[in-house]
């Protein structure tokens, strides 16, 4: 009666219940690994930009790092099909950066998220992956190597969903506002006018935090966002 009062849905009460065993031990398995760990809302490592949110994850799973998430981060995003002057400048700009003591943040997606990570680590620097998949999985697939290179270089993965979770269009939106809140600031390199590049630079404007841009050609349309 007390979970219905609290507003839980039918669903949620039942799972309540009835949990999922193997499910729970496989998580508890995967936490036992070194360097990750589940840090829930009121753990002391839970950083305080994301209780600032309006809708806070109440829990996060990471892999690495765990430091960066109270480091002086910039958000780099932009389009999966950049031009190549788009990838050089983000590459270029995340290894200027994170030689200078930046965390480079981004999604670990194709593209410009790709290039700045790599220009991280090019500078063996920080950098911070927010993916919107459980973290256990990598997505895109070809990303595999790149994702244990930010760990094995003291970066970080964070993922608020739960561990086997698959690539969904709306779980992306929802890392956006993880990415936006860790961040000082958001760099826009290259996006379209409809983009989740675009939505993670108004999360931050939102936030109050800087939002930045990369000029383009005016005939690219992947700059017109």
């Amino acid at each position: 009666a007390l979970w219905r009062e609290a507003g839980l849905s039918a669903a949620s009460i039942a799972a309540l219940q009835k949990p999922d065993q193997a499910r729970i031990d496989t998580s508890l398995a995967w936490l036992a690994e070194p360097n990750r760990a589940l840090i829930t809302y009121d753990d002391p490592r839970y950083p305080d930009s994301l209780r600032e949110m309006s809708d806070p994850p109440l829990a996060l799973f990471v892999m690495g790092n765990t430091e960066l998430l109270h480091y002086p981060s910039l958000a780099m995003v932009g389009t999966r099909h950049p031009t190549p002057g788009g990838a050089q400048n983000a590459r270029a700009f995340a290894r200027d950066l994170a030689g200078r003591g930046v965390c480079i943040a981004s999604g670990l997606a194709q593209g410009i998220d790709a290039e700045a990570h790599q220009g991280a680590l090019d500078a063996q620097g920080y950098t911070l992956a927010v993916i919107g998949t459980g973290i256990d999985r990598v997505y895109p697939a070809q990303h595999r190597a790149l994702a244990h290179a930010i760990v094995n270089h003291a970066g970080l993965m964070v993922s608020e969903l739960s561990l086997g979770t698959p690539p969904h269009p709306g779980h992306f939106p929802r890392r956006n506002r993880i990415l936006a809140a860790l961040s000082l600031g958001t760099l826009v390199v290259e996006a379209a006018p409809q983009s989740g590049s675009l939505i993670t630079a108004r999360l931050a404007s939102e936030m109050g935090r800087e939002v930045f841009a990369i000029p383009g050609s005016i005939h690219n349309p992947m700059a017109r966002g």
